[in-house]
């Protein structure tokens, strides 16, 4: 078994956990209680439990650590009912049995640090939601940021499959988990088993053009769609995108089974969010992908909170990179 150390190891073992527990959330979905966040975004007993669990992790396996979570128990603890809040705990119990409903609460809240340390964990628990709650899929993101740049990443896919012949739409039985740490490269695992000889992964480095591999965002809320279309009608390729939500697609680019993700916002003033790009920028730009912003400048996360001094993403395979910007630039593509 490769060694790892503390940080990679305690990361790799709390977003196995959230998969666990993430993955029994979604095969009831019938059952599941939800909030609308002020934005009109779904969040789900699945986000609360989620990041509860890696919380609890990190900070029995590292001490006191500064998590910017994307979720806040606020909002739980103003209900007047005590059925959410308990159906979390009953979640969360699956990974910590004695857990009390309180101890939940205060959990979650591990992930309200601002961004201001030098360094802090940031984690989306589920990436996706809505891909999530259409039994689709999410993954749960987690990275280690030191001085505005992204160290050390764990990606939880608890439904893509290893084998490329799946569909997406078709979840996995066991899903995936990649990692990657600043300058040793990215790697598989699979979900159920963080423990086996992990496998690297990389990025295409032979493109057909003509049969370009693009992948984008389900929600269209998320990405301009007609951008995208655009781009692959400028190069003349004749594929059409695919897609699916969350960050499994630069785990999609990072391990050669796309050739291009690209994420451009969908009005001006739309600033994109750490968590939903930290830890799969880091994978594929370890695995030999180019992962900028939609002008070509590196993701700067260095700005708090939000990604406020780029513009959209552009995750490629290395040898079209310079071919995507051209044409983004060719094509007068802006927010």
């Amino acid at each position: 078994m490769r060694k790892h150390s503390p940080e990679l190891a305690s990361a790799l073992h709390a977003v196995a956990e959230a998969c666990i527990v993430t993955r029994l959330i979604q095969s009831d979905l019938d059952q599941i209680q939800q909030l609308t966040k002020n934005d009109r975004s779904p969040v789900t007993v699945a986000d609360f439990a989620a990041q509860a669990i890696v919380g609890l992790r990190l900070t029995d396996d590292l001490g006191a650590v500064a998590l910017v979570g994307e979720e806040t128990a606020t909002d739980l603890r103003a209900l007047k009912s005590d059925s959410l809040p308990r159906a979390i705990t009953r979640s969360v119990r699956h990974i910590r049995p004695k857990i009390s409903d309180q101890a939940v609460l205060d959990a979650i809240d591990l992930g309200n640090h601002s961004a201001k340390a030098t360094a802090y964990w940031t984690l989306d628990p589920v990436d996706g939601t809505k891909g999530f709650l259409r039994r689709g899929q999410y993954a749960v993101s987690l990275a280690l940021i030191e001085n505005g740049e992204v160290q050390l990443a764990v990606l939880g896919c608890p439904n893509l499959s290893s084998n490329f012949d799946r569909s997406f739409d078709d979840p996995d039985p066991i899903g995936c988990i990649y990692y990657a740490r600043l300058g040793e490269g990215a790697w598989f695992l699979p979900a159920n088993d963080i423990y086996r000889e992990p496998t690297p992964i990389n990025a295409s480095t032979e493109i057909n053009l003509d049969a370009l591999r693009v992948c984008e965002s389900v929600e269209t809320a998320h990405s301009k769609q007609s951008d995208t279309a655009r781009i692959i009608k400028y190069l003349k390729a004749t594929s059409k995108p695919f897609r699916l939500d969350s960050q499994c697609k630069y785990a999609i680019v990072g391990r050669g089974q796309a050739d291009a993700y690209l994420r451009f916002p969908t009005g001006v003033g739309y600033v994109e969010k750490i968590w939903d790009h930290a830890a799969g920028m880091l994978i594929a730009q370890e695995a030999g992908a180019v992962v900028t912003d939609m002008l070509g400048n590196p993701l700067d996360f260095s700005k708090g909170k939000t990604l406020s001094a780029n513009q959209g993403v552009v995750c490629t395979a290395p040898s079209i990179d310079s071919r995507i910007i051209e044409s983004i630039k060719s094509l007068g593509i802006r927010p």
